[in-house]
């Protein structure tokens, strides 16, 4: 690789113009000298001493087994498909926490009624939560500047969605209880979260998933706020805890609605 020098003159050279150009340069306002310290500089031996607390970026939905929040990335370049099976009160969080990240959450349901304290803490509007009728969602027009969670709360047999998973764009279905429909929509998700179900349906979800024995024969003796998320290569049991304001809005943590 070729390599350049340079010379280095003094301040004020024999004919006096670089001192001329460096009171220009004053006058302007650029090229003012500033403090001059010392380069920081690290040894290559103590580069391993190093320690950056570096994560995912998205919602903290809770804390994992070994105490460490669990966060998941609703903000997406890539199209997004979760399927929860759990109570209102889950997806309620996620949505409040995803509306804090920035995201503009949109829930598709038919029980308006339960999502009305959620949108009045939010606030309503394209920069906050809106509710809408089972198969009235309008096209988002999501966008890395402004991202869209959608919430499809629509009972045990959700119809197919007119606005689908998209860049930016992440779609959340929540299913009380497993369904014949259910199989499908898993088999689609890129992550799925599961609360206490009955034994017959962790069978079921473990045949469709492919957990082992000893992750879905848990799935009845699950906690109140406790959740098993799978990914393809990934599982983690992750506790939400509400905060002051959350249990304040929503109540404690609940399965059932």
């Amino acid at each position: 690789m070729a390599m350049t020098t340079s010379t280095r003159t003094s301040p004020a050279g024999a004919d006096g113009a670089q001192g001329t150009g460096f009171a220009e340069r004053l006058r302007t306002g650029f090229g003012l000298l500033g403090p001059r310290h010392s380069r920081h500089a690290l040894p290559v031996e103590q580069v391993d001493a190093l320690s950056l607390p570096i994560g995912d970026d998205g919602v903290v939905v809770g804390v994992n087994a070994e105490g460490q929040p669990a966060v998941l990335g609703v903000n997406r370049p890539t199209p997004y498909d979760i399927v929860l099976i759990g109570g209102l009160w889950t997806a309620q969080v996620l949505a409040l926490r995803a509306a804090a990240t920035g995201a503009r959450v949109t829930v598709e349901t038919g029980r308006a009624q339960q999502w009305a304290q959620v949108v009045q803490a939010v606030g309503g509007g394209q920069s906050g939560m809106t509710v809408h009728d089972v198969g009235r969602v309008p096209p988002q027009g999501a966008s890395a500047g402004g991202p869209v969670l959608v919430i499809r709360d629509c009972g045990m047999r959700p119809p197919r969605g007119r606005v689908a998973s998209a860049p930016w764009q992440s779609v959340l279905t929540l299913l009380p209880y497993l369904s014949p429909v259910a199989p499908r929509l898993l088999r689609q998700a890129r992550l799925v979260g599961v609360q206490r179900v009955s034994p017959d349906e962790a069978a079921e979800i473990g045949r469709v998933t492919g957990l082992p024995r000893a992750e879905y024969e848990s799935l009845p003796t699950l906690a109140d706020g406790v959740t098993l998320w799978c990914t393809e290569r990934d599982r983690q049991y992750v506790m939400t805890q509400p905060t002051d304001a959350e249990i304040g809005l929503l109540g404690t943590a609940r399965r059932m609605d």
